[in-house]
C-alpha cells in the first residue's frame, strides 16, 4: 500500500480520561475486533492492568479504515509512565489529546502535550465524556484555547463510553494527521520502540520502519550494538501478531531474528540492513533517570540467578528499569533496582511475582542522594546503608518542580499540605474562572510516599500532580539506623530530615513491634542517628510458666528453676536470630509523617 494511505497516531491523556474506552470503541467501529472476542480495556492485556483499571505497557494494533491503514499506539497516563508516552510518540505522526469534559485539563495532560510537542506530532484535542450530566464542554473548549491554543472548531466531541463522535475522530485523523515521509526504496532505516521476550523466539522487536522495506531472511544490523541477524518473521498486530511477507517505510510490526542475548536488542536502537547500512542512527530516546531505589531480594537465595534473568528480560520490556547487584547482611544476595516512581515499582513487582513466580522481599524506596565527604569525594547513595555519616560534610538531595491544578476551593489545603513537606512555592496562575495552577519546588523524598493520597484526600479527589526533577539542593539530612536484637538492618536504614528523625524514629520502631513476632527472649528495637539511640521499644518475650509442676515444697525449688531459665533466656538471646517479615520492610511506607 502506498504510504500517503497510512495514519501512524497515539492515544494520549491523563489517567482515567477514557482513553483505553475510547481504543475499544475505535476497534469496535472499524470491526477490527469481532464482537464475541470483544472485551473492556482491550489493549490492556496483563492482568495487573485490568485489575488496577491502569494502562502500563504502550501497545500498537493495525487498523483498516476507509483504504487507509491506521497504526494505533495506545500509551499509560500515569506520570510514572511518561517515558512509555515519549517512545510510542517517535513512533508516530499524530496523537489524539483525550480531556474529560467535567474535570478540564489536568497536571498530566499538559505534560503530555509538551511530550507531543518536543516530538513535533500533529494532536487532535477531544473532549471526551459528553454524555455524562456533570459535563463542562465550553468551559473545557475556553480552557484548550487559552492553555494549548486550538481554535473551537479544532476540537472534537465524544463519548467512549457510548460510541458518540467516533467516526468523526477517524475520518479527522485520516484528514489531519500527515502521510509518513519515508522512501520505501532507500535503505532500510528502522526504529525499535517496544520489545519483549519469548522462550522459542528469542527478543521480538516493536519496530517503525522510517525507510525501505524489511523481508524475511534479509540480513540486519541493529547499530547500537553493531549486531548482525537474518529475519526469521515478520509481522503485524491485528492485534493478535500475525506474519506478513514484508514491511515497507511507515509500518508498523514486528521482527524476529533470533535474537537470544537481550542485551544486543536496545529499545530506541536503530535497524538497517546488514549489507547496504545507513550513514548514521535515527535520534533515540533520551535516558530516563530513575528516580526511586529499593533493594529487591529472593526470599530463596538459591533463586538469585533466576530474578536477575527475569529483571533483564522485564528490563528489555522496560528500558526505564536499572538495576545493579546488591547485598545485605539480613536478606543476601539481591539487586538495587531503579524506578520512575512508586507505582512504577509496585507494578514491576507483581509482574516479577505473577510472570516469573518469584517470591521476592522488597525494601523501602527512596531516592538518590549525593554525599560531600570531607576528603573531597563526591558519591551517589542510592542505599541509605552507603552513607558515611562521620566524615559527611554535606548532603544533597533532589527536588522536583511540582505543578498542582485544581479547583480553587481547595487552595487553602493543599498549599498547607505543600508548606508542611517543606515546599517553596513558586507562583500561582488562574487557568479559568475556577481553576488554579500552583507551582511548587518540593524535595522528591516527600513526594514519592504518600503526598499523591494526601493531595486526592484535601482536595475531595479533584487536584492532580504532574513533577519533573530539576536537580539538587543541600538539606540538612541524617542517617536512620534500625537495630533489631541490638544488631543494624541495613535494609531498614533510611535517610531522614533532621528535624523529623526523633519522631520518624519513634514511629517506626512503634510500626515494627506490630509486625516482629513474639520470641522466647525480648527482642529490642531501636532507632539511632550515629551512636545515639534517639528511639525504642521492645517486644516482650514469650513466657513459659516453669514452675507449674512445683505444687508445694520449699521456694527454693522455684527460684532455682527460675534461675535456670534465666541463663538460657541469655544465652538464646546471644545465639538466636530474629526473623523480619516483609510486612517490617515496608512499614515506613505506613509511617504518618505529619
Amino acid at each position: 500500500m502506498d504510504n500517503k494511505k497510512i495514519r501512524n497516531f497515539s492515544i494520549i491523556a491523563h489517567i482515567d480520561h477514557g482513553k483505553s474506552t475510547l481504543a475499544d470503541r475505535i476497534l469496535e467501529f472499524t470491526n477490527t475486533i469481532e464482537k464475541r472476542d470483544m472485551q473492556d480495556q482491550f489493549l490492556d492485556t496483563m492482568d495487573i492492568e485490568r485489575e488496577r483499571g491502569i494502562t502500563v505497557k504502550s501497545q500498537a494494533i493495525r487498523i483498516m479504515y476507509k483504504g487507509h491503514k491506521l497504526h494505533l499506539i495506545d500509551t499509560p497516563g500515569h506520570v510514572d509512565f511518561s517515558y512509555e508516552v515519549s517512545r510510542a510518540l517517535k513512533a508516530c505522526e499524530g496523537a489524539l489529546l483525550i480531556i474529560d469534559g467535567t474535570q478540564g485539563i489536568q497536571a498530566q495532560t499538559m505534560a503530555n502535550v509538551y511530550l507531543a510537542m518536543e516530538t513535533d506530532v500533529k494532536i487532535i484535542p477531544v473532549i471526551n465524556k459528553i454524555d455524562l450530566p456533570g459535563v463542562k464542554i465550553e468551559e473545557t473548549k475556553q480552557e484548550i484555547y487559552e492553555e494549548l491554543g486550538y481554535e473551537e472548531d479544532e476540537i472534537l466531541l465524544a463519548s467512549a463510553k457510548e460510541g458518540i463522535g467516533i467516526e468523526k475522530i477517524l475520518d479527522t485523523i485520516i484528514e489531519r494527521i500527515p502521510a509518513p515521509a519515508g522512501d520505501e526504496k532507500k535503505s532500510l532505516k528502522a526504529l525499535i520502540f517496544d520489545s519483549h521476550y519469548n522462550s522459542y523466539q528469542g527478543v521480538i522487536l516493536y519496530v517503525r520502519i522510517i525507510d525501505g522495506e524489511i523481508n524475511k531472511e534479509d540480513k540486519i544490523l541493529l547499530m547500537g550494538s553493531q549486531a548482525k541477524y537474518e529475519v526469521h518473521e515478520i509481522g503485524i498486530f491485528e492485534p493478535k501478531m500475525k506474519k506478513v511477507d514484508k514491511l515497507t517505510a511507515g509500518d508498523v510490526g514486528y521482527i524476529t531474528a533470533g535474537i537470544k542475548d537481550i542485551t544486543k536488542a536496545k529499545v530506541g536502537d536503530t535497524i538497517t540492513s546488514a549489507e547496504n547500512p545507513v550513514d548514521k542512527p535515527l535520534p533515540g530516546y533520551r535516558e530516563m533517570i530513575p528516580m526511586v531505589y529499593c533493594g529487591m531480594y529472593p526470599t530463596d537465595n538459591d533463586r538469585y540467578n533466576e530474578l536477575r534473568d527475569a529483571l533483564d528480560k522485564l528490563a528489555l520490556n522496560d528500558a526505564a528499569i536499572r538495576f545493579e547487584p546488591d547485598t545485605s547482611e539480613a536478606l543476601g544476595f539481591g539487586f538495587r533496582v531503579g524506578f520512575l516512581g512508586l507505582l512504577h515499582m509496585e507494578v514491576t513487582q507483581e509482574r516479577l511475582e505473577r510472570e516469573f513466580d518469584i517470591d521476592l522481599v522488597i525494601t523501602t524506596p527512596n531516592v538518590v542522594y549525593k554525599a560531600y565527604y570531607e576528603d573531597g569525594e563526591v558519591k551517589e547513595i542510592h542505599n541509605p546503608a552507603q552513607l558515611d555519616q562521620s566524615r559527611l560534610e554535606r548532603i544533597e538531595e533532589p527536588y522536583v518542580k511540582a505543578e498542582i491544578i485544581t479547583p480553587d476551593d481547595y487552595i487553602g489545603p493543599i498549599m498547607k499540605l505543600c508548606t508542611d513537606k517543606n515546599a517553596d512555592h513558586k507562583g500561582m496562575e488562574y487557568l479559568s474562572s475556577d481553576r488554579v495552577l500552583i507551582k511548587f519546588n518540593i524535595p522528591l523524598r516527600q513526594i514519592i510516599f504518600n503526598f499523591y493520597d494526601r493531595l486526592k484526600s484535601v482536595s475531595s479527589g479533584y487536584a492532580s500532580l504532574d513533577y519533573d526533577l530539576i536537580g539538587y539542593k543541600e538539606s540538612d539530612l541524617v542517617k536512620l539506623t534500625i537495630l533489631v536484637n541490638k544488631k543494624p538492618v541495613d535494609a531498614l536504614t533510611t535517610i531522614v530530615h533532621r528535624d523529623d528523625a526523633h519522631y520518624r524514629g519513634r514511629q517506626l520502631a512503634r510500626k515494627l513491634k506490630e509486625h516482629i513476632p513474639r520470641q522466647l527472649f525480648k527482642v529490642p528495637i531501636q532507632a539511632s542517628i550515629g551512636k545515639r539511640v534517639v528511639s525504642r521499644v521492645t517486644v516482650k518475650a514469650l513466657r513459659k510458666n516453669v514452675t507449674s509442676k512445683c505444687y508445694g515444697g520449699d521456694v527454693s525449688r522455684k527460684k532455682k528453676l527460675l534461675e535456670k531459665q534465666k541463663e538460657g533466656k541469655k544465652r538464646m538471646k546471644k545465639v538466636g536470630s530474629v526473623d523480619i517479615p516483609q510486612e517490617a520492610f515496608l512499614s515506613i511506607l505506613e509511617v504518618d509523617d505529619e
